[in-house]
């Protein structure tokens, strides 16, 4: 048997201090983005995304950070997903991001709501062809049978040929507009460096150290 317990590094690479801090999160947000790029994260944009559904059981999954704007965070996706169901049903949602490189991570939580049209379809215009096609293709999340989604790309393949796809109704943007931030460095012996940005109801932000 695996002795997990006994799988354990040192975080060791940096530290983070309140006069490292950007007043701003989502300022900060975007100074760690590119310093993970720069640092050759593989995924630097993947972030995890947690929902609720309606018997108030949280479920999570991986999306893609496609912009940060001055309101929050933007991802796309099917809007008859489940994670498209579940915010349809609760608006509050969480995201964590982690860079194993840099050994950083970043939480956020908030309230999301859909892009407008004119975002989605802009995106979805300059998503490749195949993702296009993919859009229209896959009823995310569905109970389907084998090699039926590719019988259906199959098929969308041949329409996106005689004539270019638009996006679909059902899949678009949705922009996450937080209210609370949490930076995170890891440090050694576990005495990680936390700072927290808390939105009050002037929409000013506060910051405040966590203990690790």
């Amino acid at each position: 048997m695996r002795d997990f317990a006994a799988i354990r590094r040192e975080y060791v690479k940096g530290r983070l201090e309140r006069k490292d801090l950007d007043i701003n999160p989502i300022s900060q947000l975007k100074k760690w983005i590119d310093e993970a790029i720069a640092a050759g994260e593989i995924e630097p944009t993947a972030m995890n995304l947690a929902t609720v559904d309606s018997h108030k059981i949280p479920h999570v999954r991986t999306v893609l950070l496609k912009d940060i704007t001055s309101e929050g965070l933007v991802f796309f996706t099917n809007y008859q997903s489940n994670k498209g169901r579940q915010i349809e049903q609760n608006q509050f949602v969480a995201v964590n991001i982690f860079w194993p490189i840099l050994e950083r991570q970043i939480r956020v939580v908030g309230k999301v709501k859909k892009t407008s049209p004119e975002v989605s379809d802009m995106y979805f215009n300059i998503r490749p062809e195949n993702s296009r096609i993919g859009a229209w293709a896959s009823p995310q999340s569905r109970v389907v049978d084998d090699k039926w989604v590719e019988m259906q790309y199959e098929m969308y393949s041949v329409m996106e040929q005689e004539k270019e796809l638009i996006r679909p109704s059902h899949w678009g943007g949705y922009i996450i507009e937080p209210f609370e931030f949490e930076f995170w460095q890891g440090r050694p012996n576990r005495l990680h460096d936390r700072f927290v940005y808390l939105k009050d109801v002037d929409k000013n932000w506060s910051i405040d150290r966590l203990a690790p």
